[in-house]
């Protein structure tokens, strides 16, 4: 079955409420849909830029605003659809199989991104007309 932006889910997150501060847990496959072999985050993006803009062939990733917000543009070739994330309990799951851009950082933004992969720059595609061949099958 090929993903479509609507598989592309928000996931509330536990919040564990401290006068000193909040914790949010996150553990494999409990609250997000997957085990994750790679984090790594996104900083000292100026406001308004963007950063993304491909997507994968098998990798999913769950993307959360740890600080600030930025908007995802969620793309599956035929609908696009635009995701908003601006705290820090509340993640975007996107499966394999959508274009992804994240855009509109605020300044100081955090992107904190959780990865089902480790890198493998082969499951990347970069050049959207590849994107659209590659879901139609070509």
């Amino acid at each position: 079955m090929k993903a479509t932006t609507y598989h592309c889910t928000l996931f509330e997150l536990p919040k564990i409420v401290n006068r000193a501060g909040n914790i949010t847990p996150v553990h494999n496959n409990i609250e997000i849909p997957f085990a994750v072999k790679r984090i790594f985050y996104l900083y000292d993006i100026p406001g308004g830029e963007s950063r993304g803009a491909h997507a994968h062939k098998d990798c999913h990733q769950f993307l959360i605003a740890a600080s600030g917000s930025f908007e995802v543009l969620l793309d599956d070739g035929r609908t696009k659809r635009i995701v908003q994330l601006n705290r820090p309990y509340v993640g975007l799951h996107i499966p394999p199989g959508i274009w992804a851009s994240e855009i509109n950082f605020s300044s100081g933004a955090i992107c904190l991104v959780l990865a089902s992969h480790v890198y493998d720059e082969t499951d990347y595609i970069r050049d959207y007309e590849n994107y659209v061949s590659y879901i139609n099958g070509n």
